[in-house]
C-alpha cells in the first residue's frame, strides 16, 4: 500500500504549471521507518540529483545526527517527507516557501503507512508551524521549547549554511538537542 502511495506521489504533478524546474516529488519511506525527517522543500541540488538531503544541508543534518550516509537513505530505518516535496523556486532571499498544496494533499496519507514513527524531526519553521500546537512566535523559542514535544517531535533549525550565525548565537541546540536525538537515532536506528 506504501509503495503504492509513493509512486503516485512521485508522479504528481499539480503544482507544475508554477514551477520553474518542473515537478519532481522528493520522498523517501517504508513502514519499517523509526525515525521521520519532515522538511521544507528540495533545493536545486536535489532536485537536479532526486536524492533527499544531498547538499551542505544533508552534510549538516547527518552530522547532527551522528549517522553515515548509508544509514539515513535507508529508508527502512528513515522516512524523509518535507512539506513541499519538490523544488519551489528562487525568491529574493533564497528558495521560496514550500508549496501549501503539497503537506494537505499528501502527508497524512503517508503517516497512516507509517506506525514505527516515534521521533519526527521537524527541520524549519514550514513543518514547525503545521505540526505543533502552541508554537511559540519564533524559530528560537520553538527550538529551545523542544522538551514541551519530544519525543514524539524535535523542533530543529534548518542545518543550511545560511544559519551558521544562529548555531553560533544558540550553543545551547548543539550542546542539549543535539545529543537528545543522537542518543535516540543510536538506540533505535543501529
Amino acid at each position: 500500500m506504501l509503495e503504492a502511495l509513493l509512486n503516485e506521489i512521485r508522479q504528481c504533478r499539480l503544482c507544475e504549471p508554477d514551477l520553474l524546474l518542473g515537478a519532481r516529488p522528493i520522498i523517501q519511506a517504508s513502514s519499517k521507518a523509526k525515525l521521520l525527517i519532515i522538511g521544507q522543500a528540495p533545493g536545486t541540488k536535489v532536485h537536479q540529483t532526486g536524492i533527499p538531503w544531498n547538499d551542505p544541508s544533508g552534510d549538516r543534518l547527518r552530522s547532527w545526527l551522528n549517522i553515515e550516509a548509508s544509514t539515513f537513505y535507508d529508508a527502512n530505518k528513515i522516512a524523509i517527507m518535507p512539506m513541499g516535496l519538490c523544488y519551489p523556486g528562487k525568491g529574493k532571499g533564497g528558495d521560496l516557501p514550500p508549496r501549501k498544496e503539497c503537506a494537505p494533499l499528501w502527508h497524512d496519507d503517508v503517516l497512516k503507512l507509517l506506525p514505527n514513527i516515534s521521533m519526527t524531526l521537524l527541520v524549519g519553521q514550514y513543518a514547525q508551524a503545521h505540526y505543533l500546537k502552541d508554537k511559540p512566535r519564533t524559530l528560537t523559542e520553538t527550538v529551545r521549547s523542544w522538551h514541551k514535544w519530544a519525543p514524539d517531535y524535535l523542533p530543529l533549525p534548518h542545518p543550511s549554511p545560511r544559519n551558521t550565525l544562529w548555531l553560533k548565537r544558540n550553543p545551547w541546540f548543539e550542546s542539549e538537542v543535539v545529543p537528545f536525538i543522537q542518543k535516540y537515532v543510536h538506540k533505535n536506528l543501529e
